[in-house]
């Protein structure tokens, strides 16, 4: 899992039909300094998350078995909102 940022929003009317009902989000990871660093992704938001947001992302396998939905075609998603973080 990674901590990222939710960075944006994605709009499609049309996409593949298990991806109906899910909101996409544009994420990019997060270093412990709290500073966004590669590239940004897609993710699909299973709890609501919102611009501005530091989230937990599970990606790959995981990401597709999140909803116990295994063919869906998503490598990326937002399992948990971030309320606090401590780095030492």
């Amino acid at each position: 899992m990674i901590i990222a940022k939710v960075i944006g929003n994605v709009w499609a009317t049309r996409k593949e039909e298990s991806l109906r009902g899910y909101k996409l989000l544009i994420v990019r990871q997060i270093n412990e300094k709290k500073q966004e660093v590669g590239d940004p992704f897609v993710a699909i938001d299973t709890i609501g998350a919102g611009v501005g947001e530091l989230v937990i992302v599970t990606t790959g396998s995981s990401a597709r078995k999140i909803e116990g939905k295994e063919e869906i075609p998503v490598d990326a998603a937002i399992v948990g909102i971030v309320d606090s973080m401590d780095v030492e």
